[in-house]
């Protein structure tokens, strides 16, 4: 009796298990809807629409990921570190063997703004489709025709990512996408008008702005997707670099910028505030400087809309003389090293060598990037093809960690800085996680 009741449970039990399975199966293997499922196969596009691609291109910086120095354009290979374990930047050339050749336009769209290449296989989110779900039908299309005819095909077989089992298993990725990231193409704001939204979209769709400049939560999400989110684009730490706010946050963001000192940084890659350094030099390299003046004075108007926290940003920075002290820890090596570019003053030579007074990298608790653009210099800036010629060096053969901390420290707390100081532990930790930035930047050179 005891038996048949447990088989009569047991079977009870099975049926709801083995319907939640197939349900689980299905939904992680499910293709995503595309608008171009029924979309004809097509061998050639018109010129005008290969060049729209190439734009869209510039504005989504495929290149940042997707191209090595001295390699072939979108070839791959670029590694990236993850919690999990390193992953590499694919092959996205039209080559058919180890690129996109055989990609279909609804296979293009489903990695693109779904992160689900042919066969079902889920892409890593380090490939932003968070953001570029958001492309628009015809940005989706244009990008796919220059990447089918406005790209050469380059044979250079893709690298596995070094994710150890279970890990690697990506089918996971689909429950992940389903609590973090949308489904829904850009909407326009009826409340906003044409260049807002025209700057929202670029923000938070081809420009993944988000991927570097919103803090993640526990799941590697970002915390914000758009402008409803207080976290959206407020700072966050990432690869040895602390992306500042793009919100109005007078001492850690945009707050002392106006629309037009945004758009001079994004053109020209520096303005009386700053010079682009870190990862920004590549998007700026390669993306933000070609973008048409009409999409930097959206983006401008955009950024210029998000307010900023002045319970985390606190009272706003103003300039403070110093008072001389060459005893002071930092002080001798700061007028000895430093100086004659950034001034005793520390307001440095705008537009070309940028102030330390005031800067976020000084204001920010996050020490990651004065650390690392100390210890590793800057990459080369290439403005309208012309190579900056006011690189920041190097100084991890030339100063201690004791050295570097001692003075990063002087600067984050005079002239009315109040980053507060730097711990040598944390020198010596990013002085083994990090390399000299190339004096070879990558620059694509597009048709």
């Amino acid at each position: 009796m005891n038996n048949r009741r447990f088989a009569r449970t047991a079977g009870w039990l099975a049926l709801p298990c083995l319907v939640a399975a197939g349900l689980l199966a299905w939904y992680v293997t499910r293709e995503p809807a595309t608008p171009f499922a029924q979309a004809p196969a097509t061998a050639t596009f018109e010129p005008a629409l290969v060049s729209r691609g190439e734009y869209v291109a510039r504005l989504s910086d495929c290149v940042a990921c997707h191209s090595l120095s001295g390699k072939a354009p979108f070839a791959g290979g670029l590694e990236m570190a993850t919690p999990l374990g390193a992953i590499h930047a694919t092959n996205i050339t039209p080559d058919k063997t180890t690129g996109i050749g055989s990609y279909s336009l609804a296979d293009f769209d489903r990695a693109v703004r779904h992160g689900v290449a042919p066969g079902g296989r889920r892409l890593y989110p380090a490939m932003p489709y968070p953001s570029y779900v958001k492309l628009s039908d015809d940005d989706v299309k244009a990008l796919y025709a220059f990447f089918m005819q406005g790209v050469q095909p380059a044979n250079q077989a893709n690298i596995p990512s070094d994710i150890p089992w279970p890990l690697n298993m990506r089918w996971p990725i689909a429950l992940w996408n389903g609590v973090f990231a949308p489904t829904a193409t850009y909407a326009a704001k009826p409340n906003q008008d044409a260049l807002w939204n025209r700057g929202a979209y670029i923000v938070q769709g081809p420009g993944h702005c988000g991927s570097c400049h919103t803090p993640r939560g526990l799941a590697f999400n970002e915390k914000a997707l758009d402008e409803s989110g207080t976290p959206f684009l407020a700072g966050a730490l990432l690869d040895g670099w602390y992306a500042p706010s793009l919100r109005q946050d007078p001492n850690t963001g945009l707050g002392r910028w106006d629309e037009a000192q945004i758009v001079q940084f994004l053109k020209t890659g520096r303005n009386a505030h700053a010079v682009v350094y870190g990862s920004m030099t590549e998007a700026f390299n390669n993306s933000t400087q070609f973008m048409q003046d009409d999409d930097l004075a959206a983006i401008a108007r955009y950024l210029k809309s998000l307010p900023g926290d002045p319970q985390r940003d606190g009272t706003p920075w103003q300039y403070q003389a110093a008072a001389t002290n060459p005893d002071a820890p930092g002080a001798h090596t700061y007028a000895t090293r430093c100086a004659s570019c950034h001034g005793l003053d520390g307001k440095g030579q705008p537009d070309w060598m940028p102030p330390l007074a005031g800067a976020t990298s000084a204001l920010a608790k996050e020490s990651a990037s004065a650390i690392n653009i100390t210890l590793n210099g800057s990459q080369r800036v290439v403005a309208a093809g012309v190579p900056d010629a006011y690189r920041m060096p190097a100084f991890r053969e030339q100063l201690t960690d004791q050295q570097i901390a001692e003075v990063l420290s002087y600067v984050r707390g005079t002239w009315g800085n109040n980053g507060g100081a730097v711990d040598v532990k944390a020198v010596g930790k990013l002085r083994g996680h990090t390399d000299p930035a190339s004096s070879s930047p990558i620059i694509l050179h597009m048709r």
